[in-house]
C-alpha cells in the first residue's frame, strides 16, 4: 500500500540502517530484559552514538538536525513493532520528553541537559499519573514548597513509563494550592533521581515486561528553583501542547503491533493443519483476516494525514489526534485478541510471541490518555455535550 508520508531516499537509508541497528542491539537481548524488567542503560547510549535520540534538534543541542521532521520518529515506531519491541521507549525519552525541555527550557537548562539526553546518558521520563488522580491532571497533589532558593517536593506518580532506568525526570507539581481554577496552580519541575528523597518502584503487570513501568515517590526531595520548566502556574498548559505529539506517537505504536500481529498470524494459519486442511483455508479464517487489514490499513492512512496536518503546523487537529489514537488502540487489542483466537491454546504460551502481543496491547488502551479520555475530547470537538 503506498503511504501519504512523504519519505525520501535518507528515509529508507535511515530506515534500513535503523533496521539493522535493532538486530543487532535490541532482538538479542529483549528476552533478557523482559525477565529482568528493564532496558539496559547501555542500549539507549548506543543509539545517542548513532544519533538516534532527538533528531529533531538543532546539532548545537546535540541531535542530528532534522529540524520539524516526524518522519524519522514514525520508522522508528515501525522497525520497533515489526520486531515485537513492544517496551524499547526510547521515543517517549528523545521524541515526547525532551521537547518540554527544548521548548520551554532556559538556554542554560538546555545547554545542561539537552547534549546528555541526546548521548543517551541522561534517560528522561515525564511523571505525570498520581495513584488518586489517573488522568485527572489538574486535580494532582504533588506539592511543590519553596524554602529559600530550592522547592520541597513531596508526593507520588504512578504508571510511570522509564520510571526506574531514567536519571532525569519531569515532573508536574502543585506550587499554589490555593489557585482556582485547579490547573492553574500547576507546574513543570526538573528532579534528578539521583537526589535524596527519590525512591522508585518498578510496577509487577501482566504485559510490556521488559518495560520498567514504576511508582515514583518523592520525600522532602529538595531541588533549586532554576529547575523550574516555565513559569509557574504554566505546568498544565504546557503538558497540554505537548499531548497531540505524545499521542500521534502512540497511534504510531498501536497500529504498529497491529502490523505485526497480522504478520504473526498469516504465517501461522498457513502451516497450521485442522481436520486435514490448513486454517487458512476456512473462510471463517480468510473473513476475519481480511476485516483486520482491512481496518489496519484505514487506521494507518487517517494517521499518516493527521501526522501530515501536524508536521504542516494545523492547529485544529487535536480531535482528529484524540479519534486515532483512540482507534488505533483498541484496534491493537482487538487484533490481538482475535488473532490468539487463531493459535488456540498456543496463542497464550509465553514462547509464542502472539501472546506478548496480547498483553501488551491491553496496555496501550489507556497509555497516552485512556480511550474514554480520548473520547471525550473527540465528543467536545464535534460539539457534543
Amino acid at each position: 500500500m503506498e503511504r501519504a508520508l512523504p519519505f525520501t531516499k535518507e528515509h529508507d537509508m535511515f530506515r534500513e540502517a535503523f533496521g539493522k541497528f535493532l538486530d543487532k542491539e535490541a532482538v538479542p537481548y529483549y528476552d533478557e530484559w523482559s525477565k529482568n524488567n528493564i532496558i539496559d542503560h547501555k542500549y539507549y547510549e548506543k543509539m545517542g552514538e548513532l544519533g538516534y535520540l532527538c533528531m529533531w534538534m538543532e546539532e548545537e543541542y546535540g541531535g542530528a538536525g532534522c529540524i520539524g521532521d516526524y518522519l524519522y520518529t514514525v520508522i522508528k515506531a515501525e522497525e520497533y513493532a515489526k520486531r515485537g519491541l513492544n517496551c524499547i521507549f526510547s521515543r517517549l525519552h528523545g521524541d515526547v520528553v525532551a521537547p518540554y525541555i527544548y521548548a520551554h527550557g532556559t538556554e542554560e537548562q538546555k545547554m545542561k541537559w539537552l547534549p546528555e539526553i541526546a548521548k543517551g546518558k541522561t534517560i528522561l521520563a515525564v511523571c505525570m499519573t498520581e495513584p488518586n488522580h489517573g488522568s485527572d491532571l489538574a486535580s494532582l497533589e504533588t506539592k511543590a514548597v519553596k524554602d529559600g532558593d530550592d522547592y520541597i517536593i513531596n508526593g507520588s506518580k504512578v504508571f510511570i513509563s522509564n520510571g526506574s532506568i531514567a536519571d532525569l525526570l519531569v515532573v508536574a507539581v502543585r506550587t499554589d494550592p490555593e489557585a482556582r481554577p485547579l490547573h492553574k496552580g500547576v507546574s513543570l519541575v526538573l528532579i534528578d533521581t539521583d537526589r535524596p528523597g527519590v525512591t522508585r518502584k518498578i510496577i509487577p503487570r501482566i504485559g510490556l515486561q521488559a518495560q520498567d513501568t514504576s511508582e515514583i515517590f518523592f520525600e522532602d526531595v529538595r531541588i533549586p528553583q532554576s529547575n523550574l520548566l516555565g513559569q509557574e502556574g504554566a505546568g498544565f498548559k504546557m503538558l497540554m501542547q505537548h499531548l497531540e505529539p505524545e499521542r500521534i506517537m502512540a497511534a504510531y505504536g498501536s497500529i504498529g503491533t497491529v502490523e505485526h500481529t497480522l504478520a504473526l498470524t498469516k504465517e501461522h494459519v498457513k502451516i497450521r493443519e485442522m481436520f486435514g486442511t490448513t486454517l487458512s483455508s476456512y473462510q471463517n479464517t480468510q473473513f476475519k483476516l481480511v476485516e483486520l487489514e482491512t481496518e489496519y490499513r484505514l487506521a494507518l492512512n487517517f494517521l499518516d494525514q493527521v501526522l501530515i496536518n501536524f508536521m504542516a503546523g494545523k492547529k485544529d487537529i487535536g480531535t482528529d489526534v484524540s479519534m486515532i489514537k483512540y482507534y488505533c488502540s483498541e484496534l491493537a487489542f482487538r487484533a490481538a485478541d482475535r488473532c490468539v483466537q487463531m493459535f488456540g491454546g498456543y496463542g497464550i504460551c509465553q514462547e509464542y510471541p502472539i501472546s506478548r502481543q496480547f498483553c501488551d496491547t491491553r496496555i496501550m488502551r489507556f497509555m497516552g490518555g485512556t480511550t474514554e479520555t480520548q473520547m471525550g475530547v473527540v465528543a467536545k470537538g464535534l460539539g457534543i455535550k
